[in-house]
């Protein structure tokens, strides 16, 4: 069993930074492999990015000319998510997720999530 528990959203004006971090908590950390979900007002959740245990990087996503940057740190069993210029579009409610599964055209999906937080950003 893998908790994860996500924290660093809020309400932030366009152009603002951000930092999402997720503190994981159940099995080697340095053995997982986590990644972040985001989900847009009406849209389908989508997989932004996945990390390894080893700092390894994978987006999915465009992540706007390095906007959007995946980090961990292993001696704090936490993964990040930087996200910097801020746009309005940038809003959603962002999932740090292990166990991720699908690519290839299958839907990603995960066996463990965290409980969400959102980011909002005004113009």
């Amino acid at each position: 069993q893998v908790r994860l528990v996500e924290s660093g959203g809020g309400l932030v004006q366009t152009g603002a930074s951000l930092r999402l971090s997720c503190a994981a908590s159940g099995r080697s950390f340095s053995r997982l492999n986590l990644g972040w979900f985001r989900q847009a007002p009406g849209k389908e959740r989508e997989l932004v990015g996945t990390i390894n245990g080893s700092g390894g990087v994978t987006y999915y996503v465009d992540t706007g000319k390095g906007r959007l940057t995946l980090a961990r740190d292993n001696a704090k069993d936490t993964v990040y998510l930087q996200m910097n210029s801020l746009k309005p579009e940038d809003t959603a409610v962002f999932y740090c997720a292990a166990g991720i599964s699908g690519g290839g055209g299958v839907p990603h999906a995960a066996k463990y999530w965290g409980q969400g937080t959102h980011v909002t950003v005004s113009s």
